[in-house]
């Protein structure tokens, strides 16, 4: 029950405390999120420099697992090293500005996770489906237009809602059981009515990752029913389409599960809910590069060949020098 002597006052500064009830053990969470983030910088750091490199991955395709790699590598930068250093030192504190910063590039950033998938789907809908205009639609000119409407709806769906969120007064508690700035974790901390805050969480939700969810799923629709029809020979093409389908489907079901479960009566301690809602922005993070990788052919490939002319070229720069040396020793005279 919230003090009506304290409606006056409302907090500027908050401490995070996510798993504090781990107590002692809560230190020991600083290695495997501290492995996880180490996976998801090297990683990405490491697709992106490949995509960059090798100009047989300059197809649009490859460029928007690349736009993928670079939204997985800034993701996790927002919330993880104040989440490790909270671990460590107890060091827990941030002000409503900072808090607010936090959550608007977290949901910004996460919002094209999922809309990045859907401009996937369309490149396949288009290669697969539409082969012989494949070029024409891919062209920026034409996939513009594809692409402003759901910049603009991710920019507006999340300035709206922290915008609503940084109008609040806090004077229930400054303490927000969670590792970083989610939106609800802020919210139920306010004082007064929040349903229009929780209306607009919800929007983002069913805006955002649903409606992504819902075209993306369309667009496979199609695409494997044009696959089948076409014949066996054709299924090969539609590898790149199950790689998606399992990112998409990690990173929404974490997603949902962390934004109804403050909505929804259910049995869920505070640290498992803690746990999900950080894994649905790591997970995709750490594991969609490995994903690509070990998934999409071509980039398989080029990796390995990269890292056999790495193992080379050592190899190479020793027979240089030797052959220098030798060569300088036949033309000396005494």
């Amino acid at each position: 029950m919230k003090n009506p002597s304290a409606q006056n006052i409302s907090f500027t500064d908050f401490n995070l405390i996510g798993f504090y009830s781990l107590g002692e053990w809560r230190p020991l969470l600083f290695i495997p999120f501290f492995l996880m983030f180490f996976l998801s910088i090297t990683a990405n750091s490491f697709l992106i420099y490949l995509i960059i490199c090798q100009k047989s991955l300059h197809s649009p395709m490859y460029v928007l697992i690349g736009l993928m790699a670079v939204v997985d590598l800034i993701s996790p930068i927002f919330f993880v090293p104040n989440m490790l250093l909270s671990f460590l030192f107890n060091w827990s504190g941030i002000s409503l500005t900072g808090c607010l910063i936090q959550m608007f590039g977290l949901h910004l950033v996460g919002s094209f996770q999922s809309t990045l998938l859907f401009w996937m789907a369309l490149d396949r809908y288009f290669a697969i489906c539409k082969p012989l205009h494949y070029h024409k639609f891919m062209e920026i000119s034409n996939f513009l237009k594809f692409i402003i409407v759901p910049v603009m709806r991710n920019g507006l769906l999340v300035i709206t809602m922290v915008s609503l969120a940084g109008r609040l007064s806090f004077c229930a508690t400054n303490v927000i059981d969670h590792c970083f700035c989610e939106h609800m974790a802020l919210v139920q901390l306010a004082c007064g009515d929040v349903s229009v805050n929780n209306m607009v969480g919800l929007l983002n939700a069913f805006l955002i990752p649903t409606a992504d969810f819902i075209l993306i799923t369309a667009s496979y629709a199609v695409i494997f029913v044009s696959v089948f029809r076409s014949g066996k020979a054709q299924i090969k093409a539609i590898n790149t389409c199950i790689t998606h389908i399992i990112v998409m489907t990690c990173s929404l079901t974490f997603a949902l599960i962390a934004f109804m479960s403050y909505r929804i009566r259910n049995d869920f301690s505070t640290s498992s809910r803690v746990f999900v809602s950080t894994m649905y922005l790591l997970f995709p993070s750490c594991f969609n590069p490995i994903i690509y990788g070990v998934r999409t052919k071509e980039i398989r490939q080029r990796c390995l060949q990269f890292i056999r002319e790495v193992k080379i070229f050592p190899l190479q720069r020793n027979t240089f020098f030797k052959i220098k040396i030798n060569n300088i020793a036949d033309t000396v005279t005494f």
